[in-house]
């Protein structure tokens, strides 16, 4: 198993004293899912170059449909190994809906395995016509879930997308959800990305606080009308990583295109 040395230790503790929260920068494998597939190794490497220092994984069996089949044929134990040779750590991954309601003692043991932390349930997969009672009983099934991933020592997360910021007769389903999910077994982790529809990070981690686990960094350009690097857009991050605080976020990560990702990293260090 390879450890890190004390050079290494030392530099990611001083990234970590510069960086937002106090907390390492961390990256969303999804977006650059193509090149993990293909180099699992060596794009964990090019992210460590960057200044990443976690990386947050989606499960592969739950992902082989969006691009993640090769990597099914890797054990957990030596995922862990090679994304530690890399000079990253992983503590939380996302998994799909139905994995987890048929086949949650394994992904629970996958996840120890992969040396997490946090499990995050990366959507329900619902219809975007779907009646708000759908949303409540999948936030319930959640629950349940949760609780059994809290048995395991691990927590359970939700992940926004944009659908959970429209209203259903006069009901903005996220509050919905916040009201159904279990505050204490399940802790949002929230998608920035939502403030190209007008929804601020900010003021979700000020009227929940304590609610929120992780953020997924994205920024947008409304005079562009597009998608930026972190701090090239309108995204106040002082002002939300301050909030973020009250939130209860324990870590963040990067969700854009390679590109992007490479721009971001340098702000967010010297943020």
């Amino acid at each position: 198993m390879h450890t890190f040395s004390r050079r290494t230790l030392f530099t990611t503790a001083l990234a970590a004293a510069a960086a937002p929260l106090k907390q390492p920068i961390g990256f969303q494998v999804y977006p650059i899912r193509e090149a993990l597939a293909k180099d699992f190794d060596g794009t964990l490497r090019q992210m460590a170059s960057l200044g990443y220092r976690t990386v947050e994984m989606c499960s592969p069996p739950g992902y082989v449909s969006s691009g993640f089949g090769p990597l099914t044929t890797i054990k957990a134990g030596d995922m862990r190994a090679r994304i530690q040779a890399a000079g990253l750590t992983c503590q939380s991954c996302h998994y799909g809906f139905r994995e987890l309601k048929e086949s949650l003692d394994e992904r629970i043991g996958f996840a120890k395995e992969l040396g997490l932390s946090q499990m995050i349930l990366s959507s329900f997969g619902l219809k975007p016509d779907a009646p708000l009672g759908d949303w409540t009983r999948a936030a319930e099934e959640l629950n349940q879930i949760a609780g059994r991933i809290a048995k395991a020592g691990l927590q359970a997360g939700f992940h926004n997308h944009h659908v959970e910021f429209k209203e259903i007769d006069g009901v903005l389903i996220y509050d919905h959800l916040m009201k159904t999910l279990n505050p204490k077994l399940v802790k949002m982790q929230f998608q920035v990305a939502v403030v190209s529809i007008g929804y601020h990070a900010a003021d979700y981690m000020k009227k929940y606080p304590g609610r929120f686990i992780s953020l997924h960094l994205a920024d947008w350009s409304a005079a562009g009308k597009k998608g930026v690097p972190v701090g090239q857009g309108d995204v106040d991050w002082k002002k939300l990583f301050a909030a973020a605080r009250k939130g209860g976020v324990k870590n963040y990560y990067v969700e854009m295109n390679m590109e992007a990702m490479t721009a971001s990293a340098p702000y967010l260090a010297k943020l």
